[in-house]
């Protein structure tokens, strides 16, 4: 949606406002001119509030692309563009089909939705359905190197705490299955995130870090890209993965539908159940292709 949005205002500049974790990964975004911290603080933070609002005034930007589509983005709409239409506001409340309300909407996949917005804000979109990553990565060769790391199959076997019905069981048994087959020809890692090392232990797999610390996002794009195949809970590494174009499975459970989140591609392909605990490792084994 970015590169689309960027290739439509080739005469203006493209300000990103986001949070703290992703303000990094962003400045490394070719269509990107600057990133703009938002701290997400209270909307009861009056003076942080006061100050955002009159940092953003001062840019006196013409148009706003809503691609949170948020109640806090709309809060800001209504303090910077009250009552505005999608002339000046894009968002998937202001380009709503005719007819259909914002609940029946959001139930689309994300991409359509973008898709929609984009195109009734008069865009053309090339790229917003088949969105690159890539952009992202970063050199790691001395990662690559510390680790030995050449054909390896890549794992995201966690997820939230808060949110375990994402979480698949069996990927030591899948590991072992694995093992037998290739033997030492495919070297099995995982790349926990910060409140996931400690969990790693548990897993039968090579534990990737970078000074004991977790990877960042651009050097886990990098992980990804070079991998030989993933296999992902529906985790943001899942996502990354399917928009980096690498070969892959997604393993969803009842939370969601992988056609909702948009995450299938050419080579990056959902296993959709209704209950994870019960998806074997033979099931999932089976559908891994490394040729």
């Amino acid at each position: 949606a970015i590169q689309d949005i960027n290739e439509a205002h080739k005469d203006d500049q493209i300000y990103l406002l986001t949070a703290k974790q992703y303000v990094d990964l962003f400045k490394k975004n070719p269509f990107i001119k600057e990133v703009i911290l938002d701290k997400r603080l209270s909307r009861f933070n009056l003076i942080y509030l006061y100050l955002l609002m009159k940092k953003l005034k001062k840019l006196n930007f013409k148009k706003v692309y809503d691609l949170q589509n948020s109640s806090r983005t709309k809060f800001y709409k209504n303090i910077l563009f009250l009552n505005s239409n999608l002339n000046q506001w894009s968002s998937s409340e202001t380009t709503l089909p005719q007819n259909v309300s914002k609940e029946e909407f959001d139930k689309k996949p994300v991409l359509d939705r973008f898709d929609h917005q984009l195109k009734t804000s008069g865009l053309q979109t090339y790229h917003t359905m088949k969105p690159d990553f890539s952009w992202a990565c970063s050199n790691i060769d001395k990662i690559k190197h510390e680790y030995n790391l050449k054909k390896y199959i890549l794992l995201f076997p966690f997820c939230s705490e808060h949110l375990s019905i994402k979480k698949w069981p069996h990927y030591n048994e899948l590991i072992q299955k694995i093992k037998n087959k290739y033997q030492s020809k495919f070297k099995i890692i995982i790349a926990p995130g910060p409140l996931e090392i400690k969990n790693a232990k548990e897993i039968d797999a090579d534990c990737i870090l970078d000074n004991d610390k977790s990877l960042d996002i651009s050097q886990l794009s990098s992980l990804i890209k070079d991998s030989s195949f993933v296999i992902a809970n529906d985790t943001g590494p899942a996502h990354m993965a399917a928009h980096i174009n690498v070969k892959g499975l997604t393993l969803f459970g009842s939370h969601t539908t992988a056609v909702k989140v948009s995450i299938e591609r050419e080579n990056f392909k959902p296993v959709q159940v209704s209950d994870l605990n019960k998806l074997s490792a033979d099931k999932v084994f089976e559908k891994i292709n490394l040729e």
